[in-house]
């Protein structure tokens, strides 16, 4: 089945800072989901899951009735989760 994905523009701002080959990664892996790639439950939450693209952490949600995926944040491994404690 094929997701529809929309981007959050606070994960959109900080994709679009990254270099050329760092975007191109980060967008590959997210035209990928929710099927494949490195992806695991948020801890804490039921709802939201993590994607790990090299250093960076996509944080992203699926509603399956809808067949989407809601790209929320995205920043670096170590800044990211602090937002979601």
């Amino acid at each position: 089945m094929k997701y529809d994905i929309q981007i959050d523009r606070r994960a959109l701002k900080f994709i679009s800072k990254q270099d050329e080959e760092q975007k191109r990664r980060i967008f590959s892996a997210i035209s990928r989901l929710p099927e494949q790639g490195d992806r695991k439950r948020l801890a804490g939450y039921t709802d939201l899951f993590r994607l790990r693209v090299g250093e960076y952490r996509i944080i992203y949600s699926v509603d399956g009735g809808k067949l989407t995926v809601y790209v929320i944040d995205a920043g670096n491994r170590g800044d990211i989760y602090k937002r979601y404690k």
